[in-house]
């Protein structure tokens, strides 16, 4: 689906993978992920740290961590949160990691509760969590694309992060949550779900205009998510019913 931005008509329009926005996709984090690392579930996906989408990315992330508390971090008071790497050729810089799992990932069994203590201390500050962890940590695995096209306008495509949007690693992933049913469960369309998270990538005129043409094709889209239709399958067979739930099923 093809629109173009509200805010800026002549010099924006917005892409948006129906099959993944009405997906039945949401994290499952500590509640069934397998991790993307072999015999390393409690992590998620925090095992490799994350990488800084700009400076100004870095600075937020710096500026959350020093509000972190012994009560929210199990690595409080730890120097060194930042190290220097190499992302496609070029340098980069990302959350340091240690015992194979990012500073700010809490361990299973940690008091403060298990998980991203960024996170952790959006929850206890009544923020959205968009606003203390890494950028590439609350967009995943919504993934934007931009780029000009012949005539100068500006092309924002909201799309999966799958397997191969990583690129030659999507294949050493040991598990990733957008292709597997377990992950597909959600009442709601992710983007309802994520309205937030859409709503900081391409601004509120957007994000209205999106959420309301995805509204029109709930309930009619030909080309379900193949996970989400697994899902809702096996639902219906958990069911009894031998139906597909309401919102999963493919009609014209």
């Amino acid at each position: 689906m093809s629109f173009r931005d509200p805010a800026d008509p002549e010099r924006h329009e917005i892409r948006a993978d129906l099959t993944w926005l009405l997906s039945r996709w949401g994290c499952i984090f500590g509640a069934g992920c397998h991790g993307i690392v072999a015999g390393r579930a409690g992590d998620g996906c925090c095992s490799h740290g994350a990488f800084f989408s700009d400076a100004a990315d870095e600075a937020r992330v710096r500026a959350a961590a020093s509000e972190l508390t012994p009560e929210l971090w199990a690595r409080h008071g730890l120097r060194g949160m930042v190290a220097n790497d190499e992302l496609d050729g070029e340098k980069a810089r990302r959350t340091r990691t240690l015992g194979g799992v990012c500073v700010f990932a809490n361990p299973p069994g940690f008091p403060g509760g298990a998980g991203c203590a960024l996170h952790a201390l959006a929850l206890a500050t009544g923020r959205n969590p968009l606003e203390t962890k890494p950028d590439v940590c609350w967009q995943l695995p919504i993934r934007r694309l931009e780029e000009y096209d012949d005539t100068g306008v500006l092309v924002t495509t909201l799309t999966e992060y799958d397997r191969p949007g990583w690129g030659e690693g999507g294949a050493d992933l040991h598990w990733w949550c957008t292709e597997s049913p377990e992950a597909h469960t959600r009442p709601a369309a992710l983007y309802r779900e994520a309205a937030a998270e859409l709503t900081a990538l391409i601004g509120e005129p957007g994000y209205a205009e999106l959420a309301r043409l995805c509204a029109q094709r709930e309930g009619r889209l030909l080309a379900v998510h193949p996970a989400t239709a697994a899902a809702g399958a096996a639902a219906a067979r958990t069911a009894g019913t031998g139906e597909s739930p309401q919102g999963l099923q493919r009609e014209i």
